[in-house]
């Protein structure tokens, strides 16, 4: 069991990237240039209270494939809004872009937050038409908490959630630099106080705690400099659910902020991965 001090130091990026306010900073001009330079539909209403709102960035032909994008911020902070720079270069593919908020923690607690996502991505299945996408293709990204979110929607049992929907509502994940095993998050002085897991908690909300019904394929990510719990989280799903695990793409140079940046880059294999998982995955019963 790593010692409090040790946890705040593994798991809070924010002290090991003395830089970060300037990723946050660069990620908001970027998306902000993104927005004026493009048709989006924002804030649109998933489900009822004020946080539960997405944006949509179109595709330019009719039945593409959607990437739903989950942001991260230990599930206590940023905005949906911060990475509209995720979407040129993915609508340049002829891909829909959907970004997703979530209610925040404290004021959320983290049971509900799953259920935020669970409902803002059958909301997306169900106005597949309307939204002009294809519903067979969907696949979900996220980064770090977001991460841990996209998981457990592949883990969802979907009919259970909603007789309307198929099993196989998921097409694929994207994880990058993911938590999955919840425990240690529950003790880290920086964060505990926010999340307010107990260790029944920590295990119900823990991807790992589930086994996937489908071989949803599922694509891993981490920088190649963050800490040593991030690397053995990333190990960890990979490990647990090897019916899901397609590949792992190596970040080489890359701490947990610039992690997410390879997303939004056209020539990195990143990129190429998520792709691929768009335009080619189809799930199977293992």
């Amino acid at each position: 069991m790593l010692s409090p001090i040790e946890l705040d130091r593994q798991y809070n990026p924010r002290t090991s990237v003395p830089d970060h306010p300037a990723f946050f900073a660069r990620w908001r001009a970027d998306s902000a240039r993104a927005r004026e330079a493009m048709s989006a539909d924002v804030d649109i209403a998933y489900g009822d209270t004020r946080d539960e709102k997405l944006d949509f960035f179109r595709a330019t032909g009719a039945g593409a494939p959607l990437l739903i994008f989950i942001h991260g911020g230990y599930w206590r902070s940023l905005d949906k809004g911060d990475f509209s720079f995720l979407a040129p270069a993915f609508v340049a593919r002829n891909v829909n872009l959907a970004l997703v908020n979530y209610g925040l923690t404290p004021a959320n607690s983290m049971e509900e937050i799953v259920r935020q996502l669970l409902r803002a991505v059958s909301w997306l299945y169900k106005n597949a038409l309307a939204m002009n996408f294809d519903p067979r293709r969907i696949v979900i990204a996220g980064h770090s908490a977001g991460a841990h979110l996209a998981a457990m929607m592949a883990a969802a049992d979907w009919p259970a959630w909603d007789q309307a929907l198929p099993a196989n509502v998921v097409q694929g994940i994207v994880c990058i630099s993911g938590l999955y095993d919840l425990e240690p998050l529950a003790q880290a002085p920086f964060l505990k106080d926010d999340i307010r897991l107990d260790g029944v908690g920590a295990h119900k909300l823990s991807p790992l705690s589930y086994r996937p019904r489908l071989a949803v394929p599922m694509v891993t990510a981490v920088g190649g400099d963050e800490s040593a719990e991030f690397q053995r989280q990333n190990a960890l799903i990979r490990s647990a659910w090897p019916h899901c695990f397609r590949e792992n793409v190596p970040l080489p140079g890359r701490n947990h902020f610039s992690a997410v940046d390879a997303l939004s880059d056209s020539e990195h294999l990143l990129f190429h991965a998520t792709l691929d998982l768009l335009c080619g995955s189809q799930t199977k019963r293992f």
